[in-house]
């Protein structure tokens, strides 16, 4: 559906222009005329093109429903008409399944009508559906992605949810410091500046509640700037790669995080592979939806040795991030001739392993947290009540 810019003349013969989306100009002009114009000339814009990707939710959403619907027996075009009919679509939303549904009409495949819209529905979507489109199981497979998309939602849910409690903690404890060192300690200033002698600890303390008093805007800046400068770094392929690679070496997390990149894998190759995707196009697709640029770039070898004639189970275990179990369950599955089954199997295996892993990443990290902010705490009243007990033994000693 194109954006055409147009001139129509009013039923008084009143020239008016304007906007509309329409498939053609044909359809322009019987849009017009149930606005009573007639259309004089239109001239139409480079299509928009949607690049927000949809979030798993969304994709799950829509694959459930465009499943269901073909296999009650809608056909395509009208299940693509009640999804932008959705009152729960947003605008955006609508937006697209509108632009889908010209395109198939005009005789465009789905699956070429998703991809034309650039990142909206990702690779392993459109994959699908291209492989479903030459299979005719479209709705069985469109039920498939709903499923997988689904188990994505909810991984990404448990990981949000996880990191909830972490983040309000860190957020307490910096808002706890700033109280401290910018209001309490500040009170104390007249009884440590009467003391001839004070402890290093105490002196340290003064030291930073004085820094941060008198620099206060400098300090939110500072913190401010080297956010978005981490945050812009990160985005530097090469720092990535680093960070990446530091992720799945790190003590006890490292491995947390391989469960975690190896579910996610292991759901994508085996959605793919179950829908009649060659197995060197599985690994294609699959290799952008590990989420780790360090593991990806050893795809590059992983390829090149499957094209050569190597078992996927030899070709995969030369990945420095992936969990072992998941290349020997795929061993077997070669060695049995049921490769398709093995993968469904283990998918679901190291999807709940990485539940298990989020939930003991959690349970690592709260503990080092609260041990961060007692230790805080710890130093300032250390800080505090030593120059006082001090004072107290040494006025006590002259008494």
């Amino acid at each position: 559906m194109a954006n055409y810019r147009y001139r129509a003349q009013t039923a008084d013969g009143k020239i008016v222009s304007g906007k509309m989306l329409a498939v053609d100009e044909q359809d322009l002009h019987a849009r017009l005329k149930m606005k009573d114009l007639m259309l004089i000339d239109a001239k139409g814009e480079a299509e928009k093109k949607y690049y927000k990707p949809f979030s798993a939710k969304v994709l799950a959403e829509y694959s459930r429903q465009i499943g269901t619907m073909l296999r009650s027996g809608v056909t395509l075009v009208r299940a693509l008409q009640m999804l932008s009919e959705d009152e729960a679509a947003t605008s955006y939303e609508r937006a697209v399944y509108n632009t889908i549904t010209a395109n198939v009409m005009q005789g465009v495949p789905f699956s070429e009508a998703m991809e034309k819209l650039g990142g909206v529905f990702p690779p392993l979507m459109i994959n699908m559906f291209r492989a479903s489109e030459t299979s005719g199981n479209m709705d069985g497979t469109a039920l498939k992605i709903a499923d997988q998309y689904s188990k994505e939602d909810r991984l990404n849910a448990k990981v949000k949810s996880a990191t909830t409690y972490p983040k309000i903690l860190g957020f307490i404890i910096i808002v706890v410091v700033a109280i401290i060192f910018g209001y309490v300690i500040p009170q104390f200033d007249e009884l440590f500046s009467s003391m001839p002698v004070l402890p290093i600890t105490t002196r340290i303390m003064l030291w930073i509640s004085n820094f941060c008093k008198k620099n206060v805007i400098g300090i939110i800046i500072f913190v401010v700037v080297a956010y978005i400068a981490l945050y812009f770094l990160q985005k530097i392929p090469k720092v990535k790669y680093v960070l990446d690679r530091t992720k799945i070496h790190f003590p006890k997390v490292g491995r947390l995080m391989k469960v975690i990149y190896t579910a996610r894998f292991a759901r994508t190759l085996s959605s793919l592979y179950t829908s009649g995707i060659p197995i060197i196009s599985c690994l294609q697709i699959a290799r952008n939806t590990i989420g780790n640029s360090y593991i990806e770039a050893q795809f590059t070898q992983v390829i090149a040795d499957t094209q050569a004639g190597e078992t996927l189970s030899y070709s995969l275990s030369k990945v420095d991030g992936f969990i072992g179990k998941m290349i020997s369950s795929i061993k077997v599955g070669e060695e049995a001739g049921s490769l398709d089954t093995m993968l469904e199997s283990v998918a679901d295996d190291m999807e709940f392993e990485s539940e298990r892993a989020i939930g003991q990443m959690v349970a690592l990290l709260e503990p080092v947290m609260i041990m961060v902010m007692a230790g805080i705490v710890g130093f300032i009243m250390i800080s505090v009540i030593t120059p006082i007990y001090q004072s107290y033994s040494f006025i006590g000693a002259n008494s």
